[in-house]
C-alpha cells in the first residue's frame, strides 16, 4: 500500500513547523509526530529540501521541467 505523496511546498512548510516545534523544545521524533510526519520522513525531505525557500522550490521545479523537455529534444 502507497502511502500519501506530498508536494514539495507542503514539504517545505513542514520542514519549518518541525524546527519551530524543535526550537520550543520538542525532540526530532516528539515534532515530526506533532506535525503528522515519520522522522524517517523528516531526514529524508531535510536531505533534500532543507533551507530551501519557496522561490527557491519553484525554481528547482522549473529547472526540473526544463531538463525533462531537453531530455525529450
Amino acid at each position: 500500500m502507497a502511502g500519501k505523496r506530498e508536494k514539495p511546498e507542503d514539504i517545505v512548510l513542514k520542514l519549518r513547523q518541525v524546527a519551530v516545534l524543535q526550537g520550543q523544545g520538542l525532540s526530532v521524533g516528539d515534532a515530526a509526530r506533532q506535525v503528522g510526519i515519520t522522522q524517517q520522513s523528516y531526514y529524508r525531505w531535510r536531505r533534500q529540501y532543507g533551507g530551501m525557500s519557496r522561490d527557491q522550490l519553484k525554481r528547482l521545479k522549473e529547472l526540473e521541467a526544463e531538463n525533462r523537455r531537453l531530455r525529450r529534444a
